[in-house]
């Protein structure tokens, strides 16, 4: 384990998802994502049990819509309370995402934590490293955003819909287009 390509990626060092113990995990996932994604509405709640016992933590009253797509592992996010996530998100967690309390996400929202190697022959040989993301208390984070790895968005943030977010946001700012940029201070 202590070579594992699943301690690299925890690293944040450059690791092969060609592996067998992460494709077990990826399968995990993928087992709960299809429950909480056919499930009825009403059987499924707020979150598919599977799903929220996958996850790194959700807090109380977190609401995932249906569907959602966890490309990765899940345990490597964690949701306060009261975040929500709408219709197609999808987050890519190789490297921890954190979503703070009261947070909205808009439908089709993407979180990117892998970055694929800049050669060719790496990407062939599964060469990636994990970024994580931090998303501050009280963010609204509008439809079809994407959001890249290793940034940080501050609390009380709005991300404007199909902003593309490379860099990080300081706390109650306004950001849009791509790349985002600035339009407003809190």
């Amino acid at each position: 384990m202590a070579g594992s390509e699943r301690v690299k990626m925890a690293a944040g060092q450059w690791y092969t998802c060609l592996d067998d113990e992460l494709e077990a995990l990826r399968v995990t996932a993928r087992d709960a994502l299809f429950e909480h994604n056919t499930l009825p509405p009403r059987q499924r709640g707020n979150l598919g049990l599977a799903l929220k016992s996958l996850l790194g933590a959700a807090g109380e009253g977190v609401r995932i819509e249906a569907p959602f797509h966890c490309a990765a592992y899940g345990f490597n996010l964690f949701l306060g309370a009261g975040v929500f996530l709408n219709a197609g998100c999808t987050i890519l967690d190789t490297a921890s995402v954190r979503i703070g309390k009261g947070t909205l996400l808009g439908p089709n929202v993407q979180i990117y934590c892998a970055e694929h190697h800049r050669q060719a022959t790496g990407r062939r040989a599964g060469l990636e490293i994990a970024r994580p993301v931090e998303i501050g208390a009280d963010a609204w984070i509008g439809g079809g955003a994407v959001i890249l790895g290793g940034v940080s968005i501050g609390e009380g943030v709005i991300v404007g819909a199909g902003a593309v977010v490379t860099r990080d946001v300081s706390a109650n700012a306004t950001v849009v287009g791509n790349p985002a940029r600035s339009v407003r201070r809190g």
